[in-house]
């Protein structure tokens, strides 16, 4: 053949070939199309280029099953599954994927028993189904049944326990797997963080740098949460150092999260340097910045930092309006808002929390109302908002509107919801969340967990806080501390001692819990030891331990405690808290001491619970006259009395004679605040009348009041007729307490002494053997006095104090001196408090005279004896104390 001739075979071939990979190019473009478009969420455009095509392939039909399961258009993708007549196993795996991605469980199961055959892909996708859909049981069975599996396989089967917060299964596998690639690492290092293990995800980091696998810029951000979670400023320098040599120097992601850790760690002077030399900046950084300023009080240097932000977008300027919000200043927070073109859906969400945190709960429901989408991050803002303003039946109504909507609450609904179930006492409501929180797979959030824990405590269902702990996946601090929290608070304490020593790890919070647990108890000595347990653990106190502390030197009379505690309220910063300064009031004249006036007069700023504070000192203290003039001050500086003022004012009055005051200020109360008085209100003025001996008056309030009486009044009353003994009145009151079946000793004894000082000892015995007949003891009296740093305290007859012999004694001694000088001790005292005061040895050896003699024998010359009692001061004591002050030549060490 010649060479024209070759030449034009050549030629032929060549145009023959072209011919016939032309539509095979086309095809193949056409596919990279419809997978396009598919990834786009334009699925209609791509079944249009899929229905124009003349030819189609394999290929073709698995693109376009695959764009619909994507996109969630599991019927067309059923349709087109079920018109493709050479499915291949990648076609069964496109529909398989899609059943599983959407929640159609049983669908994909279907498809997966039909498959002819299965690749490593298939069980992949099925186990990933399992898994997202919380079918953890299936997917480990499907998991062990694999013919091979790669290190995506474990890694699924990883996540699933991981997002359960099941570690311990998680952490298993984990170490039986043959290899591992970043993925690996992170699931489980963010499991750790999930569940609060801070120092397990960091150990797994340490595991991770020191092997094979490089880590990425996902695993030191989330290790950097490891880090803030163990609040160790040395870590993280050290993971900036380990990120540096790997190579993230100047990366904006990781530099933005390391700024992050210094704020959240209160390292704000690190985080300015740091923000200050970053090579880049996103918005994220920017608002990290003015956020960190703004929660730390230095709202001036956010301001300044958001005049240098070089373009103003959405989050920065959402930044700083929640700064002005956090701070009060609402006005230019809204004017940020109306400054933005178009407000996204957290500017919103950030303005309508802004409005519900400064108490505006009205023009956060306008605003609320006014959003054009709302999410379920709205719900939660408006929702808090009306919780935190004692709102709590409205924004549980809320709720059921949002569950209604067809809308899943969020986390954070489902805390503020419990939160308003126990602050009203909702338990079914409460029962319905726990249920619904199940149904959506929060139960598990240790957020909705605590709070499930809070509320069954504050119901009190106590059986269903020990079973919900006994049942958490995920335990963290707060878990231990809400339970001990609410064994205390239903006066369970030896299971909240319990609870606190079988926790893992104490912080602040758990020692205040259980050191108030015991001042709740009365058991204010335990208290102030576990203090001392705290301080040499290393733990600062915070503003709650303050609070109980000083409750409990209140409780004690520990002054000289007490004024320890107020010096170290300064060392430690908060002085300048109202409810510590409250606190300090109240144990200064529960102390029974003046220094209460003083304290009150330093404070900065007062609320109503400061003035009320005041007034009940007044009144515990017998300060009538200055008890009205605090409340006159009171007045005068704009602040409107509630019930609990009043309560302290009358108390006052009646405790120091001003019964016209009294009168006055109990019709006041009505006239002039519109406030109804409530039993306690009208039992000050029973014993204020009682006192003046105004004791048919006392008893016309008790006939003529609005509400039923209750025994409390009664016995006021009843004290009364026996100060003013009233045989005929006194029986009558104490006939009708019997009636109502008191089982309060103090009415038994009140008659009996009524009886006792008239001579009716006849009288006597019969109310002595109806106590008995009916169980009712008499609370022994219990006197304490503290010397230098230890408490003492004495019972009437007390044999137990290690110096009782020598006390016993001084105070005959004392008793002969008193009687050389003509002393005679009034008989009336003797049937004043026990049962046993009728017998010379009880007269002298009461509680507090005990008490009074150690003090006399261990104090210096001069120095004030405080002495505290559980029941009422006994006449005879206050006679010796008067005697011996008034400077009686007597000395116990001669």
């Amino acid at each position: 053949m010649n060479l024209a001739l070759r030449r034009g075979f050549r030629s032929l071939s060549t145009l023959a070939l072209s011919v016939q990979e032309t539509p095979r190019i086309n095809l193949i473009q056409c596919n990279k199309r419809i997978q396009e478009l598919a990834r786009l969420g334009r699925i209609d455009e791509a079944r249009q280029v899929f229905d124009e095509l003349i030819h189609r392939d394999a290929v073709t039909w698995n693109s376009m099953i695959t764009g619909y399961s994507q996109n969630g258009r599991m019927y067309d993708a059923r349709v087109l599954f079920d018109a493709f007549v050479g499915k291949n196993v990648r076609t069964w795996t496109a529909l398989l994927t899609g059943y599983a991605k959407h929640g159609q469980i049983e669908e994909a199961r279907g498809v997966f028993e039909s498959m002819p055959e299965r690749n490593i892909i298939s069980w992949n996708a099925m186990i990933s189904g399992y898994v997202q859909n919380g079918d953890l049981c299936n997917a480990r069975w499907l998991f062990d049944q694999m013919p091979e599996k790669n290190i995506a396989s474990w890694n699924s089967i990883i996540t699933g326990y991981c997002h359960c917060y099941w570690m311990s299964e998680a952490r298993k596998l984990f170490d039986q797997m043959p290899e591992r690639n970043s993925p690996s690492w992170m699931v489980m290092i963010s499991g750790y963080v999930q569940v609060n293990d801070h120092q397990e995800a960091w150990n797994l980091f340490v595991r991770l740098h020191r092997s094979e696998v490089r880590p990425d810029q996902p695993i030191f951000v989330v290790t950097l949460s490891a880090v803030m979670g163990l609040d160790d400023f040395e870590l993280i320098e050290s993971l900036r150092t380990i990120a540096i040599k790997t190579g993230y120097e100047g990366d904006v992601v990781m530099d933005t999260a390391v700024l992050n850790a210094y704020t959240r760690n209160g390292c704000l002077d690190f985080a300015v340097k740091f923000f200050e030399t970053m090579a880049e900046r996103n918005e994220y950084s920017w608002t990290t910045m003015i956020s960190a300023f703004s929660q730390c009080g230095r709202l001036d240097d956010a301001i300044q930092l958001y005049k240098r932000v070089p373009e103003q977008s959405v989050a920065t300027r959402t930044a700083m309006m929640t700064a002005y919000s956090q701070n009060g200043r609402i006005q230019e927070a809204r004017h940020i808002f109306d400054e933005i073109p178009n407000p996204n859906m957290v500017a919103w969400n950030a303005m309508v929390a802004g409005y519900a945190q400064n108490g505006m709960l009205e023009e956060a429901k306008y605003l609320f109302l006014q959003m054009p989408v709302r999410n379920s991050a709205s719900w939660a803002a408006m929702i808090a908002g009306l919780v935190q303003n004692g709102q709590s039946k409205e924004a549980l109504e809320l709720l059921a509107e949002l569950h209604g909507s067809g809308t899943v609450p969020s986390q954070s609904s489902f805390s503020s919801a419990l939160f308003a179930c126990a602050d009203i006492g909702a338990i079914e409501m409460g029962r319905q969340i726990h249920s619904l929180s199940i149904k959506t797979g929060c139960q598990f959030n240790s957020y909705v967990g605590n709070g499930l824990i809070s509320m069954y405590a504050k119901c009190k269902n106590v059986d269903d806080v020990s079973h919900l702990f006994g049942t958490m996946r995920v335990r963290d601090t707060v878990s231990w501390n809400s339970l001990i929290t609410g064994f205390s608070d239903n006066y369970m304490l030896n299971d909240a001692r319990n609870i606190f020593e079988k926790m893992p790890k104490h912080d602040v919070v758990s020692w205040s819990a259980i050191i108030s647990a015991y001042v709740q108890a009365g058991h204010g000595e335990a208290a102030l030891l576990l203090f001392l347990d705290m301080l040499a653990c290393g733990t600062k106190p915070n503003e709650s331990t303050i609070t109980s502390l000083l409750s409990a030197c209140g409780s004690l009379g520990a002054t000289k405690l007490g004024e320890q505690i107020h010096a170290l309220i300064h060392k430690l910063g908060v002085d300048s808290r109202v409810f510590v300064g409250n606190a300090l009031v109240t144990m200064y004249f529960k102390c029974g001491c003046e220094d209460g006036f003083a304290v009150f007069e330093e404070m900065a700023e007062r609320d109503i619970v400061t003035w009320n504070a005041v007034l009940a000192g007044c009144a515990q203290n017998g300060l009538g006259d200055e008890a009205v003039k605090t409340f006159e001050k009171m007045k005068a500086e704009g602040l409107v009395p509630n019930q609990i003022s009043f309560l302290g004012l009358l108390c006052a009055c009646s405790h120091s004679g001003l019964v016209d005051e009294g009168w006055g200020y109990f019709n006041s109360m009505s006239h002039d605040y519109g406030i109804i008085p409530l039993i306690h209100h009208y039992t000050c003025m029973v014993d204020l009348l009682g006192r003046a001996g105004r004791l048919s008056e006392a008893e016309s309030v008790i006939v003529n009041m609005h509400i039923e009486p209750d025994s409390v009044i009664w016995e006021a009353l009843l004290a009364a007729c026996r100060i003013h003994r009233n045989i005929k009145l006194g029986q009558r009151v104490a006939e009708r307490l019997f009636q109502m079946g008191t089982k309060n000793s103090g009415a038994y004894v009140l008659l009996s002494n009524i009886y006792a000082s008239q001579g009716m000892w006849d009288k006597v015995r019969e109310v002595r053997k109806l106590m008995l007949d009916r169980g009712v003891t008499k609370e022994p009296g219990i006197s304490w006095i503290q010397i230098k740093s230890k408490l003492h305290s004495f019972l009437t007859g007390d044999k137990t104090h290690d110096q009782i012999e020598e006390i016993k004694s001084t105070l005959k001694e004392l008793y002969g001196c008193f009687q050389a000088t003509g002393y005679m001790p009034d008989t009336n005292f003797v049937l004043h408090d026990l049962d046993e005061e009728q017998k010379q040895s009880e007269l002298l050896y009461h509680s507090e005279k005990l008490a009074v003699v150690f003090g006399i024998l261990k104090t210096p010359n001069g120095w004030p004896i405080w002495i505290m009692k559980s029941l009422r001061i006994c006449g005879i004591t206050g006679e010796i104390v008067m005697g011996y002050l008034e400077g009686m030549s007597w000395n116990p060490h001669l």
